[in-house]
């Protein structure tokens, strides 16, 4: 070891991906030891650090180099003694200048005066929280404040954020392009406005309300209805992500969908309220549009919604096929207990966007209309390589078996068909089309059906489901 040079022992240390190598090989002598604590830029810790404020202080001086940290402690119980708390973040902070990538989950102990201290990080340009109750919007404000750099923030189960002043100054700051709000309780669809600016340099955002709390806040018709009278530029938003959500008609998110222009991946899970005219005028400014996930709610409990229920149908998809020739990806899903009727979703509506788009990768899930009739239609579809059909009960093994004559088939996931049996696949049986063939609790299927239909095959079978 001593007659090789640096340059090239610090090449092969940089091509040892896993952590335990690494570890291993940093023990074999001094030398090796010190290349990979000036090399290791990630460091990922959880509750097994006891006590856990001397330890990260002992990493952190040993690894000087560390750009991105990750403390997750997930499963923590009090015998595993002290978990990390505000004075672990002033650890981070004094001995980590490079930081610029933090994220912590159920860090429990963590509050406001954790995140003033982090605020001294400048370089901090990405931070991820997860489940840290304790945390406040004063928290998160003291923190933007500091970090003039931070680029992407995610905030995940955070019950405690209700004001909302950061979102105010990050939108001034004019640095956010990775937003992600989810199932954070007080913060409801209205709040985005606090954007302002900053809508301009967002590039990607997700926004996901807790069913579970949905009447707990309040629904700000005022303040959905502001969003009218300010202009929300989104020119530049390449993934937009809504779960849950209220899409009221003219206000509100109903903006953002207008108005993005150069959207590549929308998905739209239980969103309550959206219409054929904002995917229409979606598909026509988002012309580059490359992936599309619809999961449609089964019901409208929305007292401002009861009476005038709104529901995608084939318009919205005839105008996706025609405006963006770029679609490679198309998720389509319907609620448990939903039905679609003539005003929804339907095979012809389906099958326009896999005749006039590229599409790569299909997945359908409790989609009645798709039978066989659609999987016949999928022998020409000359770019499909992934299939996936979760309850699409209409399919049966005279559908299953023209999958061997797919065009480019290489990837099919069945899960929770009833009309499919080993007999669907013995066309499959030593052909080697398929490259992946995953089966999931289909009723019908054998373990030995599946042996030999594709190069890799997995299956299980958990049939509680049906029960």
């Amino acid at each position: 070891m001593d007659n090789i040079p640096d340059h090239i022992v610090w090449d092969i240390l940089s091509r040892i991906k896993k952590i335990s190598d690494r570890n291993n090989v940093s023990l074999v002598c001094k030398r090796l030891y010190y290349l990979d604590n000036a090399q290791r830029h990630y460091l990922k810790v959880g509750c097994g650090m006891d006590p856990a404020n001397e330890a990260l202080t002992s990493l952190c001086i040993r690894f000087l180099n560390l750009s991105k940290v990750e403390i997750a402690d997930s499963g923590w119980m009090s015998k595993l003694g002290k978990q990390l708390d505000d004075k672990g973040l002033l650890i981070l902070s004094n001995h980590c200048p490079l930081l610029c990538d933090l994220s912590l989950s159920y860090c429990t102990f963590i509050t406001d005066v954790g995140l003033r201290y982090l605020a001294s990080s400048s370089k901090l340009s990405s931070l991820s929280l997860n489940f840290n109750p304790r945390i406040t919007g004063c928290g998160i404000l003291s923190l933007v404040v500091g970090c003039k750099n931070l680029s992407r923030l995610h905030l995940i189960r955070c019950l405690n954020v209700s004001s909302v002043e950061w979102l105010e100054y990050l939108g001034k700051l004019g640095t956010l392009e990775d937003l992600s709000i989810r199932n954070c309780r007080a913060i409801g669809e209205g709040d985005l406005i606090k954007l302002g600016p900053g809508w301009q340099k967002l590039k990607r955002l997700q926004f996901e309300v807790d069913a579970n709390y949905r009447y707990m806040k309040v629904y700000d018709r005022l303040s959905v209805d502001s969003w009218q009278k300010q202009q929300v530029p989104c020119e530049n938003m390449v993934e937009l992500t809504l779960v849950n959500c209220i899409i009221s008609p003219g206000r509100g998110l109903a903006c953002v969908l207008g108005k993005c222009k150069n959207l590549e991946k929308v998905h739209l899970d239980m969103c309550v309220g959206v219409r054929d005219f904002d995917i229409i005028s979606l598909s026509q400014r988002s012309s580059d549009l490359r992936s599309v996930s619809f999961r449609v709610p089964s019901d409208f409990s929305l007292p401002s919604l009861v009476n005038n229920p709104l529901r995608l149908t084939d318009e919205s998809l005839n105008a996706l096929a025609q405006n963006c020739s770029k679609l490679e990806s198309v998720s389509i899903s319907f609620s448990d207990g939903e039905f679609p009727s003539s005003s929804s979703f339907t095979l012809s509506g389906i099958l326009c966007l896999i005749q006039m788009c590229p599409v790569r990768q299909l997945a359908l899930d409790h989609v009645y209309s798709f039978n066989d009739v659609g999987m016949e239609a999928l022998c020409t579809a000359e770019y499909l390589e992934s299939l996936e059909l979760v309850r699409c009960q209409e399919i049966s093994d005279e559908g299953l078996q023209l999958v061997s004559h797919f065009p480019r088939l290489c990837i099919l996931r069945l899960c929770k068909c009833l009309g499919i049996s080993d007999d669907g696949l013995k066309p499959l049986v030593g052909s080697f089309k398929l490259d992946i063939l995953a089966v999931e609790d289909c009723p019908q299927v054998s373990e030995r059906g599946v042996q030999g239909a594709a190069k890799f095959v997995s299956f299980r079978q958990d049939l509680s489901w049906m029960y």
